[in-house]
């Protein structure tokens, strides 16, 4: 069964923000976990605040080059306990590794 485009934003979103929950939480370390595109990751990340999940950059100190990684602060509206339950569930519908 093939997902709708709004059901595949929507579960990649919700998606994303669990992984970065978990650690992974860069755009190189999604790309690795997921095998989408850079473009897709940033532009993923960008989209949370859609959601009313926050999503901050926190650059790591003396660091050049924003090097760091993304944390969670907010979740809104989303339980993250639901996220996590059905997450397994959400990368293989989006045919994630």
């Amino acid at each position: 069964m093939s997902l709708s485009k709004t059901k595949s934003s929507f579960y990649r979103r919700l998606y994303v923000a669990h992984l970065i929950e978990q650690g992974v939480a860069s755009v190189p370390a999604l790309m690795e976990a997921t095998g989408m595109p850079r473009r897709t990751a940033q532009d993923t990340i960008t989209s949370l605040g859609e959601l009313d999940i926050e999503c901050v950059f926190e650059k790591s100190d003396g660091e050049r080059h924003n090097i760091g990684h993304y944390t969670i602060k907010q979740w809104g509206a989303i339980d993250p306990q639901w996220v996590t339950s059905n997450a397994e569930r959400l990368g293989q519908a989006l045919g994630y590794r």
